[in-house]
Parts: C-alpha cells; structure tokens; sequence
C-alpha cells in the first residue's frame, strides 16, 4: 500500500534539503552598535535557517580574524584594516562589508549608513536650535574613515555657513599621552568663537570632548553644543552631561547584510554600489539642550513648542504666554528659522513620530495620539507632505524583516 506524506514531513524525498552554511561574523561585541549588527545577522538566520554562526573571532592579539583552519561558505565583516583585507579576500569567500573604510573592495558588497543623511540629520538638529557656527571633532584613527566629516561639513557648506575641524597634526596610530591630547584639544577649543555646535565623530570621542571642555572650563552646552555621531547608550548616559547622539538603524544593517550574504552564496554577483541605510534619527540630550538665539521671546516660544507641541499645542497657546503679537511672532519664527510657529510646532510633532514608528510597536494609530494630532488620517497626510511616505512605508524601512 502507497502511504501518502504531507510536505515537509522528514521523509518527503520531494522536500529540498537546505545544506548548512557556516558564516563567520567579524564584528565586535564589545560596543553597542556591534552587538545590534549581530542581532540583525542572527534575527535573518533565524528566520530563514540554515546557517551556523561564528562570532567574533580573534587572533592572539585579540584583533577580528578568521581562524587560520576555518572553512566556510561566507562571510561578513567590519572591514577597518589592511590586514583584515588581505586574510578576507585570501578565502575568496563571498563577503559582505559594514563598514565604510573600505567600500570599493573587488567582489564584496557593502552595507553601510547613509553618511549624507547622517549629515543631514545632525545639521538639522543644530541648525533647529539656531547655530550658525559649526565644527567636526575626529582625533586621528584607523577606525574610520573620512566620509562622515566630509559630508557633514559639505552639508554645512551648502546651508551657507562657516565651519571648523580639528586637525591636530599627527597620524593615525601615533600614541600620544592624555595630557598631550587634552592641550591639543584645549587649544583648539580656545580658537573656535562661541557659541559653536559640535559633531563628533562617535560617542566615545563626543564624551572625550566633553571631559576636556570641562577641565578648560567650557561650557556644555552654553559655549560649545555636542552632538555624537553614532549612538552608544553607555557612553552618551555617563557622559556630563549626557549627550545628544544619532542614532543608526544598525539592527537593520545586520540584517540587510546577511540577506545580501545570503543572496550572494547563492550565486547572484554583489552590487557595484553600496547599500547606504539612513540613519533613524537624532537622540536629543542636555549635551545640544540649548537655543542659540538672542532674541528671549523667541527662545520662550521655541521652549514651549519642544514641551508641549504633543499636547495639542496651537499658535493661541504660544501667544498667551509670550508678550508679542502674532504678527511680530511669524515675522521672527521666519527671521531665525525660516519657518512660521505653526510649520515648527507640527515639524516637532513629525520629527516625535518618527522616533516612536522605528523604536516602539505602537499603532499608526497610537502614534497619532502620542504626537498631538487629532486623528491617523491627518497624521497621515502631514507626514506623507514632509517625508514623501506613509507611516508605515517609513517603519518598516527601520524593521528587520
């Protein structure tokens, strides 16, 4: 008698057999953004099986490498060194890159952050609290490259205002003492004029900066406003004060990155170009709580607006507690921002939702009303106008599949 099987019943020759894959992950673990790519890689390769994970591995030196006697079917990498390259390219293994220091490598894709909208985001975070100075802080180091402060101070450029960066003079790779650094960087700070806005290139130098502008008696965010250029949630919360951080959609890189792994050992040729991810948006701390405007009933209106604009906060309200007239308030809400109060307060509303759709769950719904708009229709509209996509296009951007 024929004996009938369901598919996927564990003797159905019929079903394909996927073969296991061993990939091996040369991301570190020791900091932040690292551990959520590895949550991505593995959120793919859960869902999709089939493959076998090595993490981190070191050589003696405890730097990222391939064990000499390891085999496998891929790999993907935080490509920052030459050595890395070669070991890599030697396996001719197909390989995906996170990171931006080598990006044209011959037959590795590449998945990495946007790094025009990660300029973008952070000149308008400081541009919204009316700098019109600005500078980029990237101590020399083999860790990165020199996209993000290119196109951070290119943005600048474009927006038509004056910038500054620090260039102290030496190599990277080149040890100097602590005490050296602080001089070199104190000096800097006494020649930038004031107030000034600060990227950083990363939250460990934003804090470093932080601590030295505190021994040369700087002040935080008075004088000098800092912005880290990537997020780590340790090292912007002991930070004093705590600092304001963009915040990459590094999950997602992961998770991009192993679904190009994945189509690449399959066959299909890596893509000329690289796979550039926005950034999900600005974190904001005490580090930029400032408004660098000298005019007080302006600064007042901003202030409101930043407190209650989810509350349902109309222009009325901003009269009532600001002595001006409503004419004189359009007049300087166009002066200082090129925008009315009413433009300002719905652009805080939108800039909130944007946070809640990629890190919370709430419903489109939900997010209406957290944000002080009356109802998802109107949500809807004002944020398709402003972004050019629904709410949900937009998280799902953000979400890992």
């Amino acid at each position: 008698m024929e004996v009938l099987r369901r598919p996927g019943d564990r003797h159905d020759r019929t079903s394909p057999v996927r073969k296991l894959r061993h990939v091996a992950v040369l991301v570190e673990t020791d900091d932040s953004w690292g551990c959520s790519v590895i949550r991505g890689i593995a959120d793919f390769a859960g869902k999709h099986g089939g493959w076998n994970l090595l993490i981190d591995p070191r050589d003696h030196e405890q730097r990222p490498a391939l064990p000499e006697r390891w085999s496998g079917d891929g790999i993907i990498a935080r490509i920052s060194s030459r050595l890395q390259v070669e070991q890599i390219l030697e396996k001719s293994l197909p390989t995906v890159n996170v990171d931006s220091m080598f990006e044209d490598l011959p037959g590795v894709g590449t998945v990495v952050t946007d790094e025009v909208e990660r300029a973008r985001m952070a000149l308008s975070h400081l541009l919204d609290r009316g700098f019109t100075q600005f500078a980029y802080f990237a101590p020399p180091d083999r860790r990165y490259s020199h996209d993000r402060g290119d196109a951070f101070l290119t943005e600048v450029e474009m927006a038509g205002y004056t910038h500054w960066d620090y260039r102290p003079g030496y190599r990277a790779g080149r040890k100097i003492s602590w005490d050296e650094q602080q001089r070199r960087v104190s000096r800097w700070l006494a020649s930038l004029p004031k107030p000034i806005a600060v990227l950083a290139v990363d939250a460990q130098r934003a804090r470093q900066l932080t601590e030295i502008c505190f021994v040369s008696k700087v002040r935080v965010p008075d004088d000098v406003a800092i912005l880290a250029g990537e997020s780590n949630e340790l090292m912007c919360d002991v930070s004093t004060p705590p600092l304001s951080s963009i915040l990459e959609a590094s999950q997602r890189i992961g998770h991009d990155s192993a679904e190009l792994l994945n189509r690449i050992m399959d066959g299909e040729a890596p893509p000329n170009s690289p796979i550039r991810i926005p950034p999900i948006g600005v974190i904001g701390r005490q580090s930029t709580d400032i408004l660098s405007i000298d005019d007080e009933n302006i600064v007042n209106a901003l202030r409101l607006i930043q407190s209650r604009a989810t509350q349902g906060l109309v222009v009325d309200d901003i009269l009532y507690e600001v002595p001006v007239s409503r004419r004189s308030l359009e007049i300087r809400f166009r002066r200082y921002l090129g925008r009315s109060p009413a433009e300002e307060i719905r652009r805080v509303r939108l800039e909130k939702s944007k946070d809640l759709l990629a890190r919370s769950e709430m419903s489109i719904a939900e997010v209406a009303s957290a944000c002080g708009f009356a109802n998802a229709t109107r949500f809807g509209v004002a944020f398709r106008k402003r972004h050019g996509m629904t709410p949900l296009a937009y998280r799902k951007t953000f979400k890992t599949g």
